[in-house]
């Protein structure tokens, strides 16, 4: 939630700049100098680049100061970190009472630390003072027992904390973190976890940046970055390209054919709600985990995709198109050729923007179930070891090369048909 409320902020707090830097910037203009109507035509609202490169600026910028990021500028508080310490108060068997320190040192993961600096003073009583080592974002128990005189003993108990009473399954908070007590009487010091993430729930940008530049130049579990995104691209592109050679002439036939609209409607209705995902336990089943089941998969998620694609597109032909073609002497094969198909490619390229986004996520859920290479391989074999930056790195891979397949269809689309959007 404070994540989200702080990106709420910097967008509210963006917007607002912007729109009084612009105002100031551009002559005013009357009403009748505003003659272009935005509202609900898409083509007349284009993609602010400024609100692009700070959307992702602010994306980095959080992410960065809630993982301690050496490239980010600010950070929020993170875990504590240094030399504590806290007394404890305890009776022992003889009803006596007594007092002693814990001296505790807390230490960033992975990193290996001496003894803390402890009290010279004299202890002359039962208890006696003890030294404690944990991890920052964890949590270690203290068993002062051990060290005390008489501890053992089953009338020994720890009363007080910094002079605060505690009892069994309540905490005290102490300088720098937290003191419980178990059911059994132990101690357990938590020391302080600031509101930055643990690397191994969210590694900075640098840690990521670092195991993508390892990965592109060692490989990952013998088998190089390109290998691993090259077999994904590969079964996208033949599973997408065998469910357009037969979603887009059975969409036409179903937009063209009232036999076979009504034939194949409901197959084609009762299909395209269900997730390509479900389909999975099916595939293996019937084509087994190797390429032939993955590719199928591919292939059904592309099949109705398109099929609705081509057939909204052939429906959606203005009328008077084809009625001019008629009356100019057209014969059913050039009405086809030069009025069906060029009006309905529009609505086939949108179709085939969508199904190679579906595609390509659902290869990557496919090989999650069983792969040998592929970008989901490389993500699912990485969690089990809990490499939390070669997930994270497969995500924004995945991420950026589905934008890429996006930004090429949108080019080949306005390459190959320039008339889209116009009578």
């Amino acid at each position: 939630m404070l994540i989200l409320a702080i990106y709420i902020s910097i967008f509210l707090l963006a917007y607002f700049i912007y729109q009084t830097v612009a105002r100031h910037r551009h002559a005013k203009q009357d009403y009748n100098q505003r003659k272009t109507v935005t509202f609900g035509d898409e083509s007349a609202v284009s993609p602010n680049r400024a609100a692009s490169v700070i959307s992702i600026m602010t994306l980095f910028l959080i992410w960065g100061a809630f993982t301690g990021s050496k490239f980010s500028p600010v950070h929020v508080p993170g875990p504590f970190i240094g030399d504590t310490s806290f007394s404890y108060t305890a009776i022992n068997a003889q009803h006596q009472t007594d007092h002693a320190s814990v001296y505790i040192r807390v230490f960033p993961i992975g990193e290996k630390t001496g003894k803390p600096p402890v009290s010279t003073r004299d202890q002359t009583g039962f208890a006696n003072d003890d030294v404690l080592h944990v991890a920052a974002w964890r949590s270690k128990l203290i068993r002062v027992q051990k060290n005390d005189t008489g501890g053992k003993e089953k009338t020994y108990r720890v009363v007080r904390i910094n002079g605060q009473t505690i009892t069994p399954q309540q905490s005290v908070i102490v300088a720098n973190g937290v003191v419980s007590m178990t059911k059994k009487g132990s101690l357990s010091f938590t020391p302080d976890k600031g509101w930055q993430m643990e690397p191994i729930w969210l590694p900075p940008p640098e840690a990521v940046l670092s195991r993508l530049i390892e990965i592109a130049r060692d490989g990952y579990q013998n088998v190089t970055l390109l290998e691993n995104v090259g077999w994904s691209l590969l079964r996208v592109i033949v599973g997408f390209l065998l469910g357009s050679l037969v979603g887009i002439p059975l969409g036409y036939a179903m937009g063209l054919n009232n036999w076979f609209r009504g034939w194949f409607d409901p197959i084609v209705e009762f299909m395209r709600p269900i997730p390509p995902l479900a389909l999975i336990p099916l595939v293996i089943i019937w084509f087994g985990i190797w390429e032939t089941g993955k590719i199928s998969l591919l292939f059904l998620a592309a099949l109705w995709i398109m099929t609705i694609a081509a057939r909204a597109g052939v429906s959606g032909i203005n009328i008077a198109k084809v009625h001019a073609a008629y009356s100019l002497g057209a014969s059913k094969r050039q009405l086809l050729t030069h009025v069906i198909i060029p009006n309905s490619l529009p609505e086939i390229f949108t179709g085939a923007r969508v199904a190679m986004g579906v595609c390509w996520g659902t290869v990557v859920a496919a090989e999650l179930v069983a792969a040998e290479k592929g970008a989901g391989k490389m993500i699912i074999a990485a969690s089990k070891f809990q490499q939390t930056d070669v997930v994270i790195m497969g995500i924004i891979l995945i991420g950026l090369i589905g934008y890429g397949i996006d930004i090429l269809m949108r080019k080949a689309e306005n390459t190959l048909v320039p008339w889209k959007g116009k009578a």
